[in-house]
Formats: C-alpha cells, structure tokens, sequence
C-alpha cells in the first residue's frame, strides 16, 4: 500500500515537472526574457518580444493543440515517435519566419541568437527523431539553461538542477529512457552554446 501511495506521488510530481518545464513552456518564456533584456522602452519589448513569442510558441503550440484535437497526433508531447515530424517541421518554419522578420525589424543580436538557438535545437530534435526518440524536454531544458548562464552570467547555473528534473520526470513517465534524456542533454547544450556565441 505505502509502495502504491509513493508511486503515485512520484507519478503526480513527474507529470508536473513535465507540464511546468515542457518546450512549449520554456520557448514562450525565453523570448520574453531576451525582449526584456534588450528593449530599452514598452514599444520595443512589443514589438520584439511579440514577434518572436507568435513565431516561436504561439503558432507552434496551436498546430500541437490543432493536431490533437483532430486526432493526428497522440498528446500534446507528441509521445508517438512517428507523428513527431510534421508538428517540428511546422514549428521549424514559424521560427524561420520569426527570424526572418526580427532581423528586418533589426533587433539586438542577443533576441536574435536566442531565436536562432530555438531553430537549430528543434532541427537538431527534428532529424533525429526522425530514426530515434530523442528527448525534446531534456534538448530544450538542457538549451534553455546554456542560454541563461550565458545571458545573465554563473548564478543561473542553478537551472541545472531543473534541467535534471526535467530528465528524471520523462523516465519516471516512462515516456523515454536514461540514453534518451542524456542524448537530449548533451545535444542541447554544446548546440545552445555555440549558437548563441557565434551570434553574440
């Protein structure tokens, strides 16, 4: 009985680490904090801020929302391996047009790069999960952490902590396994870094 009641517990604590810290979460956050630390008035926080938060989780997340609701697609993790290509192919193609309109807008190399480290993360996610089920969580987590220790210096490295957080909740789910985690981690990171940095 007591082993039941913890497993349960464990379960209800997984699920909402993986709500609370899911991509869709961290790509409508990530672009807000680029925005707000960029823009020196409201007008540019909404207009920088607006455009990559429509083209990098607005629009991403309601093809998500859309596809489940039609049926097209498992959950709004998209845990079926093989419907995964056509929502990350669709998201990639927002984000490219996010991209392409910060830069006519001339937004500051830090929004810019963070966008950018959405773009190859979610590529990188895209062609192998293609043959392979890598972790988007734990690529995204993984990413999201790099970019803030490099954006607001070592005190984020705290994020760490979520990013293993994150990993634990997907196996306890039983969505994916150890390899699948790590591989999502170190693709994460090393992309993130060298991303943002080439750019900034």
């Amino acid at each position: 009985m007591r082993a039941t009641m913890e497993r349960a517990v464990s379960t209800r604590l997984a699920r909402l680490l993986t709500e609370v810290l899911a991509p869709g979460v961290l790509v409508t956050t990530m672009p807000l904090l680029g925005a707000a630390r960029v823009s020196h008035d409201l007008r540019q926080f909404l207009l920088w801020g607006g455009t990559a938060l429509l083209f990098c989780a607005v629009i991403p997340i309601a093809v998500l929302v859309h596809g489940v609701r039609r049926g097209t697609l498992s959950d709004r993790h998209v845990g079926d391996r093989t419907q995964r290509a056509r929502p990350l192919l669709t998201g990639l193609a927002s984000v490219a047009v996010g991209l392409a309109l910060l830069a006519a807008l001339r937004a500051p190399a830090v929004l810019f790069a963070m966008i950018l480290v959405i773009f190859v993360v979610g590529a990188a996610c895209t062609v192998v999960n293609h043959w392979w089920k890598l972790s988007i969580h734990a690529a995204c987590a993984a990413a999201t952490a790099t970019v803030l220790v490099l954006l607001f210096g070592p005190a984020l490295h705290l994020g760490w902590v979520l990013v293993a957080a994150v990993a634990w909740s997907r196996v306890e789910l039983r969505d994916h396994t150890w390899t699948q985690v790590v591989a999502g981690t170190l693709a994460g990171v090393p992309l993130a870094a060298a991303t943002f940095l080439a750019v900034t």
